[in-house]
């Protein structure tokens, strides 16, 4: 039998970047060793947003009425309309909250200011006062259809989605292929550090022998389990300590999902019940797969990777579509 977690149970966390933001653009400059053009929209690709938080927020409110609060983690920043999507949250019976840096990296500010979305992910569990059940969303990551607590926690236990692989050194047909480069005298085009390194890290780190590689769906955590983790060692400052992305990290969606695995205090979901965009540049196939999203019902969440990458044709499409979703 499921055991329900009450209403009112469940926090929803942000993180959150204006990258409009000069005086945020000057600091990451200050810090970074390689300096980002910030006029240049490809060059700053990471850190643009057209308004993506403001519906990431509203579709929150809409389509998940159970959650007590959210918490929306920013460095000294604030959304534009934050004060209506406060008042729109109250409505609805949910609080919604700014949490800044400094409030999570108390005790370690040496590592302020941080511009690393890995290092700032390990320090979320720390907001004060959150509930045992919390769901992390990226700001580029929205509902659109009507959620349950069901939907992210079974029997007081985080639904997990994926699919299951094994690391890189255990896929043998992965290793052929680069010795066969090797001898041929080339290399596999180098490539950045990517989201699967980082989950396969996270999961070697909690101690599984496969992985799973997650897409970008919201994350469902028990704060007890990474309080537990982190207790008596230095991993957490390890991790934290890099104000940019280093190839050696974890990434904490990953880590707490592995625990979990490991500890057997897991629900599995491989289906995603996620549309995801990443490319835009073919109208008539977003339009479709906006279509078929509203036709499966069993889809709960969407991704828009880089909306502003869009054409102004393609973006108001999208735009309008989300709109209606939230009416």
């Amino acid at each position: 039998m499921k055991q329900k977690i009450l209403n009112k149970q469940i926090d929803a966390v942000i993180t959150w970047v204006n990258g409009n933001d000069t005086s945020w653009q000057e600091k990451l400059n200050k810090y970074s060793e390689i300096k980002i053009d910030f006029s240049k929209k490809k060059n700053s690709v990471r850190y643009n947003s057209i308004g993506e938080i403001d519906i990431a927020i509203k579709s929150i409110i809409k389509y998940a009425g159970f959650i007590r609060n959210i918490y929306l983690v920013t460095d000294n920043q604030a959304p534009e309309f934050f004060a209506s999507l406060k008042l729109q949250a109250d409505k609805a019976g949910i609080n919604l909250f700014l949490v800044d840096h400094k409030v999570i990296f108390k005790g370690f500010e040496d590592c302020l200011p941080c511009f690393n979305s890995c290092s700032i992910g390990c320090m979320l569990f720390r907001i004060p006062e959150l509930s045992e059940h919390f769901i992390v969303f990226n700001d580029d990551t929205f509902l659109m259809r009507k959620t349950t607590p069901n939907d992210f926690f079974i029997n007081n236990y985080p639904i997990i989605r994926g699919k299951w692989e094994k690391f890189h050194e255990d896929r043998h047909l992965r290793n052929y292929y680069h010795k066969v480069l090797s001898i041929l005298g080339k290399t596999e085009k180098k490539k950045s550090i990517g989201f699967k390194k980082f989950q396969q890290t996270s999961a070697k780190l909690a101690g599984t022998k496969k992985y799973v590689r997650r897409f970008h769906t919201p994350v469902c955590i028990r704060k007890s389990t990474l309080e537990t983790f982190f207790k008596g060692n230095d991993i957490l400052k390890e991790n934290v300590k890099h104000r940019f992305r280093n190839k050696d990290q974890f990434i904490v969606s990953s880590l707490s999902e592995h625990l979990e695995i490991k500890n057997k205090t897991y629900n599995y979901n491989r289906n995603t019940q996620l549309t995801y965009f990443r490319s835009y540049k073919h109208y008539l196939v977003v339009k479709l797969k906006l279509f078929w999203f509203s036709k499966n019902t069993k889809k709960r969440f969407m991704t828009f990777q880089s909306l502003e990458m869009a054409n102004e044709k393609t973006q108001n499409y999208i735009l309008n579509w989300i709109n209606n979703r939230l009416k």
